[in-house]
């Protein structure tokens, strides 16, 4: 007997928007010897985040704290901003969850670029949303276009990624506080900063939290090094982070997770260790690429995405070689994105790797 799925549910594919690179070892049987290619911190969290969560192990049998009162105070004072503007959640990719939920049901139009984040997609179509899409120009989201295209199909959710997953480029500020003043009237603007402690001095516009029209994602995902715990913040107007009270989990961020994220803005000086050691890494991964006749993309993140030279279709195949020699990296998904595949900072052996690798995965994808 059929199961009494919803009429939704029921016409919606059977999907994930990755591959996990757990899924990918399982399949072959073998570990990659280089993990570069989820964008996570190779480099780790701190020493003083690690003391806190094994301090706070033995009280895991505690429920977290539903109202995240101390890692959204701890927020707040780090971003200067009062804790009712603050809204922690299960990683970005939660709380896109939650938003998406807020403002979208069946019919209800959604604007992003094609090719960008796909768990966003990936909860809009769980909602019933219908997603229009403006195309990359020079392999970066068009602010410009973009709102364009919110105010002709009447979008009541944006999304914009400053900087880029999966090209890596960006705009500064002002490009973005343009963007910003631009939102259509009923519209609300996503604009996801998970890398933005990567990006150069000038990316981030001020924050606003008077704009209702508004909603900035964060993450400790990335330069913090908390992957694994899933742990993200929103910031925005009050009342916007209000009604994330109306539907969210609130035993969804754990304890051990409010836990790190305290301990992790306590230290800054690890943060910005993290961030220079993905810079001299991005460097190394250019250098490899230009190397082997190929050409890296400008990158303000964690990540460089090298252009193959040829289509999709190439590329996955130097992505194949790569994975099967225990390489793991990924790749856009759309065209002409595609024709680059997308490789994490990584330590000195595991560029090595890469480096090793790299030559022998284009010899067989000719």
């Amino acid at each position: 007997m059929p199961f009494p799925f919803t009429p939704l549910v029921d016409k919606l594919p059977s999907s994930v928007p990755f591959v996990g690179p757990e899924a990918l070892e399982r399949r072959t049987g073998t570990k990659f010897r280089a993990r570069i290619g989820a964008n996570e911190s190779v480099f780790g969290p701190s020493p003083t985040v690690i003391a806190a969560i094994a301090a706070a192990a033995a009280e895991s049998w505690q429920y977290c704290d539903p109202e995240n009162h101390d890692i959204k105070a701890a927020l707040a004072k780090h971003l200067g901003v009062a804790p009712e503007n603050v809204m922690v959640g299960e990683g970005i990719d939660g709380l896109f969850g939650y938003a998406v939920r807020l403002f979208v049901e069946p019919g209800v139009t959604v604007a992003t670029s094609l090719g960008a984040y796909p768990t966003f997609n990936f909860h809009v179509q769980g909602f019933g949303g219908r997603l229009v899409t403006t195309p990359y120009v020079d392999d970066r989201e068009d602010p410009d276009s973009l709102i364009d295209l919110a105010t002709r199909e009447t979008a009541r959710l944006i999304y914009f990624a400053n900087p880029d997953n999966p090209m890596g480029s960006w705009w500064d500020h002002g490009s973005v506080q343009r963007m910003i003043d631009r939102i259509p009237d009923g519209a609300l603007l996503m604009l996801d900063e998970a890398y933005g402690e990567f990006a150069p001095e000038g990316t981030l516009p001020p924050l606003d939290v008077t704009n209702p029209s508004l909603l900035r994602f964060r993450t400790f995902s990335k330069a913090y090094g908390l992957a694994g715990l899933r742990l993200g913040y929103c910031i925005g107007h009050a009342d916007l982070i209000r009604a994330f009270d109306k539907i969210r989990n609130h035993f969804g961020v754990t304890k051990l997770g409010q836990v790190a994220g305290i301990a992790a803005l306590g230290d800054q000086p690890h943060l910005n260790s993290v961030v220079g050691k993905v810079i001299t890494a991005r460097d190394r991964i250019a250098a490899i690429a230009r190397s082997n006749g190929l050409t890296p993309l400008p990158s303000a993140t964690n990540f460089v995405a090298i252009d193959c030279g040829r289509d999709g279709d190439h590329a996955r195949r130097v992505l194949d070689a790569l994975v099967a020699a225990g390489i793991f990296v990924r790749m856009p998904g759309v065209a002409p994105l595609n024709r680059c595949i997308r490789v994490t900072a990584g330590t000195g052996e595991d560029l090595a790797l890469f480096a090793e690798e790299l030559p022998k995965a284009l010899a067989k994808a000719d």
